[in-house]
């Protein structure tokens, strides 16, 4: 093993530690997928917790990359890499198996699009969506060597992925898209950050909530915070502005069940809309 090799190992299991992984193949999917490949030429901006803004690795040496820390795809934007033990943590949650289908909408230039089809391995297939052109284009490039991955350009609630075994949501979003729900497979699970934002803000804060399509309903729990970039087509002024009042209340993990049909608020309701309501009723009683 040469020191790259030795670097990346050492790489994924930090994140089992850091992340708690539970599965074997996400970690060894961190072990080999090179991140340095989706990153362009260095040095690399980085960014560490604790520390304010970016700062250059010493050289482009790869191994500098093999960190818990965010890298710049484009710096101007404080567009990133991704911070790599909290998005080990959502991969982990969607609880991947081989051959199933994956949707990861908002793939960026698509590192972590590849940790994905290493799981579910060359009989499962990857279905990336992105809708900004230049990183739908090196998406495509970057992961042109994994031929069960597919890459499209567009709006991740309007591009139909076909029925889906896990979806993945990269960017911020008030409410969940008809057509993600849609998809799910029985079985089938969804993690999307719904998120806050203010009207001149381009990201937004709030908690990452997991769906899974059960036989009696669709579950539905808050599993994390976050702070992340806003979904294009993906918010709702009014959405917004319950959503930010419902996160007030501070009382977000007695959310049970994702109902879709229609019914009239009531106080089992944490955030009721037109079409979904984040409910506390468990899905049987619901």
């Amino acid at each position: 093993m040469n020191d790259l090799d030795l670097a990346r190992a050492y790489y994924a299991e930090e994140l089992r530690a850091v992340s708690d992984l539970q599965s074997e193949a996400l970690v060894r999917a961190f072990a080999k997928v090179p991140r340095e490949h989706f990153l362009g030429p260095g040095p690399w901006q980085v960014r560490s917790p604790g520390i304010e803004g970016y700062y250059a690795t010493k050289d482009a040496d790869p191994r500098r990359v093999y960190h818990n820390m965010l890298v710049a795809i484009d710096a101007t934007r404080n567009l990133n890499n991704g911070h790599p033990g909290f998005l080990a943590f959502l991969i982990d949650s969607l609880k991947l198996q081989e051959r199933e289908h994956v949707v990861h909408v908002g793939c960026g230039t698509g590192y972590y699009t590849a940790i994905m089809a290493e799981v579910v391995g060359h009989q499962g297939h990857v279905t990336a969506i992105e809708v900004d052109h230049e990183l739908a284009g090196q998406a495509r490039n970057n992961v042109s060597y994994l031929p069960h991955v597919q890459v499209l350009e567009g709006d991740g609630g309007e591009t139909d992925p076909g029925l889906s075994d896990a979806i993945l949501i990269n960017a911020g979003v008030t409410h969940p898209r008809s057509l993600w729900l849609d998809s799910l497979r029985p079985g089938g699970r969804l993690i999307l950050p719904l998120t806050v934002t203010d009207d001149d803000d381009s990201s937004g804060e709030g908690r990452f909530l997991k769906v899974t399509r059960q036989p009696a309903g669709l579950t539905a729990c808050f599993i994390s915070g976050v702070g992340i970039f806003s979904c294009v087509g993906g918010r709702d002024a009014e959405l917004n502005q319950r959503l930010k009042e419902a996160f007030e209340r501070d009382d977000w993990k007695s959310v049970q069940s994702l109902r879709r049909e229609p019914h009239e608020p009531a106080d089992t309701c944490w955030l009721h809309a037109d079409n979904f309501c984040l409910s506390r009723l468990g899905v049987a009683a619901a």
